[in-house]
C-alpha cells in the first residue's frame, strides 16, 4: 500500500505519465493505491481556484475505477494527533497527508522537496 500526494493524484489523472521516473513507475504498478481525505479537500479547493478544471470526486472516481485508487479511512482524530508533531510545516494540507501515510509506516509518492527531506518514507526517485 502506498499514498499518493495531490500533484501525484492530478497527474495521473491528466495522463502526465512522462512526468514519472521508473521508481514511481514501479511503485504505482505494484502497490495498493491510496490517498488521504485531505487529497480530496485539497483536490476541490484546487478545483475552486481553478487550479484544476474538475471537482476532486471526479478525479477520484476516475482513478478508482481505472487504477483502483482508495480513499483511506483511518482514524481523523488519529490521524490529527499525529499530525499535530509535524511541526516542520504550516501547511495543513501536507501534515494530515504525511500524518496518514505515517501512522503505519506507508510510502507516500511525492515529488514535494519538503515532504521528501521531513518524511523518511516519502519516495520519488
Amino acid at each position: 500500500m502506498i499514498y499518493l500526494d495531490t500533484h501525484i493524484v492530478v497527474w495521473l489523472y491528466s495522463g502526465l505519465t512522462e512526468k514519472f521516473t521508473a521508481l514511481p513507475r514501479s511503485l504505482l504498478n505494484d502497490h495498493d493505491l491510496y490517498i488521504s481525505p485531505m487529497v480530496r479537500l485539497e483536490l476541490q479547493y484546487l478545483y475552486e481556484i481553478e487550479r484544476v478544471s474538475v471537482p476532486a470526486d471526479t478525479i477520484i472516481l476516475d482513478l478508482g475505477d481505472r487504477l483502483g485508487l482508495k480513499i483511506c479511512e483511518k482514524d481523523f482524530h488519529r490521524v490529527v494527533d499525529y499530525g499535530l508533531g509535524l511541526s516542520w510545516t504550516r501547511d495543513p494540507f501536507d501534515r494530515l497527508i504525511v500524518a496518514q501515510a505515517a501512522i503505519s509506516e506507508n510510502i507516500l509518492l511525492t515529488k514535494d522537496i519538503k515532504l521528501l527531506k521531513h518524511y523518511a518514507q516519502a519516495q520519488w526517485d
